[in-house]
């Protein structure tokens, strides 16, 4: 599951604080906050079609981060808007793009980790790349990590930050056991979710009417997903049952279908946890189904960015 070079990314222009650079030239000062301490919020976004999809509800989460972390100063919605639209026109770009927006505090005047150091505003960084949904089609294998999600006394999951050691340090964890991604739990011994994706679970496939009831993790040890959010109003609009529910590894090992969500890489089945195959080892028809209807709503809804 390692992504590779896309040589159409070869002259990628980054944009910083509205100054459009070559990829090769683009940098951050040491004295960015993002440098000093991982103090940043981040957004990934998807444009389809000329449309970025959950685009406003991706930047009311950007600025919800911001102001929990007390950025002193977060730029006008209007503003990330023109910026990202300057950036996908210096590319070129209209379809099959992948975007990171982050927002770090900004430049301090010396290094250190107090805020009052910073004092010339935020610095955005908008980085466009030409990519494809990150997962492959024939399922994912993952394995349990031993690196728990800290619980909201400790670090809140709903403050979308760019500290991300700690999803880091389960994804090497993963490498290392030849998996495609690490299952992560909170402190409770409850799953939260994987180093990089909200989690879905299918149950009672043969009870239900529907093909079957999902479950998702509360979003204790996880953040809010706007991916997850979007399959949960899709299953309403479709009269699907899904909970949020504490669940256990056991939850899962015994579960009709599994599938991760996230912008990145959209729904993506997952087929093997911990060396146990899911259900019959393939990718399920829940999981088929959500995720035609996922790609019927990216292709008609969304912010208008490219004309």
């Amino acid at each position: 599951m390692l992504q590779k070079f896309n040589p159409k990314n070869k002259d990628l222009v980054v944009n910083i604080n509205g100054v459009l650079i070559h990829r090769d030239k683009a940098g951050v000062s040491p004295f960015d906050s993002a440098v000093q301490g991982g103090d940043a919020v981040w957004e990934g976004l998807r444009l389809y079609n000329g449309r970025i999809f959950k685009l406003h509800e991706h930047l009311d989460r950007l600025e919800k981060s911001a102001r929990a972390l007390s950025f002193a100063e977060i730029p006008a919605r209007e503003t990330i808007i023109d910026e990202i639209k300057r950036t996908l026109a210096a590319n070129a770009m209209r379809d099959g793009v992948h975007i990171r927006l982050t927002l770090s505090r900004g430049l301090k005047i010396t290094s250190g980790m107090d805020p009052r150091l910073n004092e010339g505003g935020p610095t955005l960084i908008v980085l466009a790349e030409h990519k494809a949904p990150v997962y492959a089609t024939t399922g994912l294998t993952l394995v349990t990590s031993k690196i728990r999600r800290p619980p909201p006394e400790v670090l809140d999951a709903k403050i979308h930050h760019a500290n991300l050691l700690n999803s880091i340090l389960a994804k090497i964890e993963a490498n290392n056991a030849g998996a495609d991604d690490a299952l992560m739990l909170d402190t409770n011994g409850f799953i939260a979710e994987t180093n990089a994706t909200n989690v879905f679970i299918v149950r009672n496939s043969d009870k239900s009417r529907a093909g079957g009831d999902l479950a998702t993790s509360k979003a204790v040890g996880c953040p809010e997903g706007i991916t997850r959010a979007t399959v949960m109003e899709i299953c309403a609009a479709e009269k699907i049952r899904c909970v949020e529910a504490d669940l256990s590894p056991v939850d899962v090992y015994s579960a009709d279908e599994m599938f991760c969500t996230g912008t990145m890489g959209e729904l993506a089945g997952v087929v093997k946890v911990d060396n146990r195959v899911i259900k019959d080892g393939c990718i399920g028809p829940m999981t088929k189904r959500l995720s035609e209807l996922y790609a019927k709503q990216t292709a008609s809804e969304g912010i208008q960015v490219v004309g």
